[in-house]
């Protein structure tokens, strides 16, 4: 039986009081208290609350990528698969964006997060450590792309089931990069 680690406790006591409260009004206190660990333990895990949405977020992404097996099946599932978590996550996803401090700053976070995965996937792929600009640059401008379409989806903007975000998501994948991720 695996136990859950500090941070992931800290990082559900967050999420569970986020459904009931705008995330800036969410101090470090209440996550300590709500799950009942000291803030000091907290302090030791993260170097505050935006540090926790980073770490979660990314940890929560990185469980997606991780099954990719590089064909277009399991392209598309982790396709899917992302499109759902964001679909399941909306309301507390939309709490971070209207409610922290910067909206962009969110963006550019959720971005560079996106990127260094989808990079960290590709070298795996590639079977390499560097990849050539030809190919960085596309995931920089598909994470860009990607990432604001998502957070305007999350807010509202579009309507589309995420069965329909998630065909959206591999149209928009770059030819230079559909070599790496759909492998046979």
């Amino acid at each position: 039986m695996k136990r859950k680690t500090a941070k992931e406790i800290l990082a559900e006591s967050f999420r569970e009081i986020a459904e009931a409260k705008p995330i800036d009004r969410i101090t470090v206190k209440d996550v300590t208290e709500n799950c009942g660990y000291s803030t000091a333990t907290f302090y030791r895990q993260f170097r505050d609350k935006y540090d926790l949405i980073a770490w979660a977020y990314s940890r929560d992404l990185e469980k997606i990528l991780d099954r990719i097996a590089f064909d277009e099946t399991s392209w598309m599932q982790t396709l899917l698969d992302a499109a759902m978590y964001y679909h399941v996550h909306r309301e507390y996803l939309a709490n971070l964006l209207l409610n922290t401090n910067g909206y962009d700053s969110f963006i550019r976070n959720m971005t560079e997060i996106n990127t260094n995965s989808l990079t960290r996937k590709i070298l795996q792929a590639a079977k390499s450590d560097r990849l050539s600009e030809e190919t960085e640059m596309p995931i920089r401008i598909y994470c860009c792309g990607s990432v604001y379409l998502t957070c305007e989806w999350i807010l509202g903007k579009y309507g589309a089931e995420p069965s329909k975000l998630s065909e959206i998501y591999a149209l928009s994948l770059p030819e230079p990069l559909k070599q790496y991720l759909h492998e046979k």
